[in-house]
């Protein structure tokens, strides 16, 4: 049986310990069943792709029978017969792990030596469980709070003059020297016993007054510290950039990123991969050595990726073929928008009912369901009222 040009996606629910009890269910419309729901999974990933309910299959399998139909020749041609983005919603309720990501070549390298080195793929101490890089996008359903890159040092340095904590003094020095971002960091993170100078910080966040420069840094310290107590991420979250973004907003997380999602709720549209090396806030394996060769110490002056005008909504279109993301307003278009491009795509309702309409096929969407919209049409259409969040591949030219 053909598959029609728009097919219907249930999501599946992912159950991690930050995860919120309360906003993927309010989003789906049921009941909190009290289980953290941390993540809610659109797409082909083989660990949880998509359940496709009209046909009793999942996206996966049907890509599968039919990739250059489904994805497209030049999709194909560029990442193979496999969806290469997942779209997610992303429900924070606890500091994920400080945290960072390799490039393709980095992961390729990382994946051969682990297994030459006879480290199981699924082992806990591996760091490189696939040869994909990670490359993620997160645009904010909520007010959002997160650390992303490291803050310029001059920054950095006036943050630390401003809280005046004597057991930083090691570190202001460092980042006043040679490869001040990567002394800074290296020293944090290989410290034997982190304890007193993180009781000094946590100590000095818990006075600084709600109207001042570095409240917002203060109030991450906060939160941090009462997620882990005594981590030295709680320390080394002090050199990134603390961002608080408002519906809509959005942050790039490039490979080499230091980042860590605070508070929130948003959309993530990331390559297919599980690689992830953590370095703070995390019970899991920490492996130093590794981190430390994948980072980019390169200071990032503004966190925010900005949207450009995507004809049809807003359009984040970051430095990568994998994905891209738009955000469509229906309302605003009263009540219908014709998208054009290249395909596939996933069409996300977050807001409102819609349908999702392209030749001869069209789906109902209710907030939390998705629709997948096949690359051999030229353009697609969504009728309604609401938002719509439409993940696609990035420039394949």
């Amino acid at each position: 049986m053909p598959v029609p040009a728009v097919l219907a996606l249930d999501g599946v629910i992912r159950h991690y310990a930050w995860g919120s009890r309360t906003a993927i269910p309010e989003l789906l419309g049921i009941e909190p069943d009290g289980e953290p729901a941390a993540e809610l999974w659109f797409g082909a990933h083989p660990d949880d792709p998509s359940p496709a309910p009209d046909h009793d299959t999942t996206l996966d399998a049907l890509i599968a029978a039919g990739p250059d139909e489904l994805l497209g020749a030049a999709s194909v041609a560029r990442f193979g017969p496999r969806l290469p983005f997942l779209l997610k919603v992303l429900a924070v309720d606890s500091a994920l792990s400080i945290q960072v990501h390799p490039t393709i070549e980095q992961a390729q390298a990382g994946f051969a030596a682990e297994d030459a080195a006879g480290i199981a793929r699924d082992a806990p101490n591996r760091n490189y469980r696939d040869t994909n890089h990670k490359p993620e996008l997160l645009c904010a359903l909520t007010p959002f709070e997160a650390l992303c890159g490291l803050r310029p040092v001059e920054d950095t340095l006036r943050l630390f003059d401003a809280w005046d904590v004597a057991e930083l003094a090691p570190v202001h020095e460092l980042l006043t020297g040679p490869d001040g971002l990567c002394a800074a960091f290296t020293a944090l993170l290989t410290l034997d016993d982190p304890a007193s100078l993180v009781a000094a910080v946590v100590a000095r966040a818990a006075i600084v007054a709600p109207d001042d420069e570095w409240a917002g840094v203060a109030g991450a310290v906060r939160l941090v510290a009462a997620d882990f107590p005594g981590d030295v991420g709680v320390v080394l979250g002090l050199l990134l950039n603390h961002v608080r973004l408002g519906p809509g907003e959005a942050i790039y997380v490039g490979a080499g990123t230091v980042h860590c999602y605070l508070r929130g709720t948003g959309v993530e549209v990331m390559a297919n991969s599980d690689n992830v090396l953590r370095c703070g806030l995390t019970p899991k394996h920490v492996d130093v050595a590794e981190v430390l060769k994948i980072t980019d110490f390169s200071p990032l002056d503004e966190p925010r990726f900005p949207a450009e005008d995507g004809g049809c909504g807003l359009s984040f279109a970051p430095p990568v073929a994998d994905f891209a993301l738009s955000v469509i307003d229906i309302d605003a278009y009263k009540g219908s928008c014709a998208v054009g491009g290249q395909g596939p795509y996933i069409v996300l309702c977050t807001e409102g009912r819609v349908r999702v309409e392209a030749i001869g096929a069209s789906v109902e969407l209710s907030p939390g369901l998705a629709a997948f919209v096949a690359a051999r049409e030229p353009a697609y259409t969504v009728r309604g009222t609401g938002r719509v969040y439409a993940a696609t591949v990035g420039s394949l030219g």
